[in-house]
């Protein structure tokens, strides 16, 4: 049975399902298995990596790139803390960007990687799982 494909905030993980000509079985793939390489930012169009007025990085306008499970697990890190926050009006979403791009070590939210060690589309993976754990829609 193939996976379905999922779709978050506009950017989709993929699924993919094909058949084994040898032996008519189906086989599913969560993506690609091999590390695909980002363009470097210098190649991407201006205004591609959004930064809020204090620095943040806040949009980077790749595909995201995350298994269901690694998006999951980046949401729901997210989610947990952003309800361990002080309850304020103020969304969440930036101090908790903050944190994540200011953590020496990386964080559960970024599978334990520093910020600046990942890949654009692990960048915007990210984003994406903030965003929606923000939203209460981690699922």
């Amino acid at each position: 049975m193939c996976a379905p494909l999922i779709v978050a905030a506009g950017v989709s993980a993929l699924a993919g399902c094909s058949t084994d000509a040898s032996n008519g079985t189906a086989t599913t793939s969560s993506g690609p298995s091999a590390k695909t390489t980002a363009p470097p930012v210098s190649s991407l169009a201006p205004g591609a990596v959004g930064v809020s007025p204090t620095g943040l990085t806040t949009r980077v306008d790749v595909p995201a790139e995350s298994t269901e499970e690694e998006y999951f697990q980046a949401c729901h890190a997210a989610k947990v803390w952003m309800d361990a926050q002080p309850a304020t009006e103020q969304p969440r979403l930036e101090p908790y960007l903050a944190m994540v791009q200011a953590s020496e070590s990386g964080v559960a939210g970024t599978w334990n990687m520093r910020w600046a060690d990942l890949s654009l589309p692990r960048q915007a993976a990210v984003i994406v799982a903030a965003a929606a754990a923000a939203n209460n829609e981690c699922g």
